[in-house]
């Protein structure tokens, strides 16, 4: 019996990378006014970011439907086989949630265990991966769910920000908008933390960013898999790929691009390393830890409230 893997597109996955691991993508909705298309099917990056730039119609995005869901579910349980859906963090997105529903929708004939990874984009796709090649090792459903748990424990993610202005349009800045003013100007620094998007600090050039990521990185300690995420900076997310190969093995380093759904809210210019410690690496969910042991990086210099990104 093979035990599938399904997430959804803020894996960011490329579609050549999940063909050769067997993982089932589920892909997100955008909107440009009345043209809906499914994240990275109907568009591809290089159309989307030109229209987030160039035309007036900011896109909309939503999660896959419970149907949408129960249709993979069915198609893949058809001979049987175990499904393991592991999906962006329920306090971003209610795809998790959707997934739950689809799997109702399925029925008892369908064997599918539904996971909230806590992240998303890369960190997403590296569990993702890693619960592909458990599978592959002959793992079993329990082993695989019990592994995904523990590595969203060690799973950890940074990004830069060019700009607010497209979490701003996106609506997804929330009581933020008092401080528009001060913080537009800036290049502002996010991480996950408990399945969350925290603001952590600010700084005023990109190369200043850049230099937070490398950081964040070099802080922690065991790192076993990393990727850098960019949205239109493909040269410059190889460069600092290239920085870490003293960390990560070079079979353990991906490069990403940050895919419609998510780059509604990104922008261009946005860039982020996501990575994976091995136990011990640094305690678990301790990002908040490891900024403090860099305080003249990290310290943050302005208050922010969580970020919610799609179908929220």
């Amino acid at each position: 019996m093979t035990i599938r893997i399904v997430t959804d597109s803020t894996s960011d996955l490329s579609a050549e990378l999940a063909k050769k691991s067997g993982i089932t993508i589920v892909p997100m909705y955008v909107r440009f006014g009345t043209e809906n298309y499914r994240d990275g099917i109907d568009i591809t990056m290089d159309e989307f970011y030109q229209r987030l730039t160039d035309t007036k119609v900011h896109p909309a995005t939503s999660q896959p439907t419970p149907s949408d869901f129960a249709k993979v579910y069915t198609e893949l349980s058809s001979k049987g086989d175990q499904i393991v859906s592991i999906h962006v963090s329920s306090k971003l997105s209610g795809t998790y949630n959707s997934a739950l529903q689809g799997k109702e929708i399925a029925g008892p004939k369908c064997d599918v265990t539904v996971l909230d990874s806590e992240s998303v984009t890369m960190g997403l796709g590296m569990m993702s991966l890693m619960a592909a090649q458990m599978s592959k090792a002959g793992a079993s459903l329990q082993q695989i769910t019990e592994g995904i748990k523990q590595a969203i424990n060690y799973t950890h993610l940074m990004g830069t920000f060019d700009t607010l202005k497209y979490l701003v349009i996106g609506g997804r800045i929330g009581k933020a908008k008092a401080l528009l003013g001060s913080v537009l100007n800036v290049k502002p620094v996010l991480t996950m933390r408990e399945g969350e998007l925290h603001p952590v600090s600010n700084v005023r050039t990109h190369s200043k960013g850049v230099e937070k990521l490398v950081e964040f990185v070099k802080s922690a300690l065991h790192v076993e898999e990393l990727a850098v995420v960019h949205t239109t900076t493909p040269d410059e997310a190889s460069s600092l790929k290239d920085r870490f190969l003293g960390i990560v093995e070079s079979n353990h380093l991906h490069v990403a691009r940050l895919g419609p759904a998510l780059g509604t809210y990104g922008g261009p210019g946005m860039l982020a390393v996501a990575f994976r410690t091995s136990p011990g690496g640094f305690e678990p969910k301790d990002e908040k830890s490891l900024i403090e042991r860099i305080p003249k990086i990290h310290k943050p210099d302005i208050h922010m409230p969580k970020i919610h990104l799609p179908g929220r």
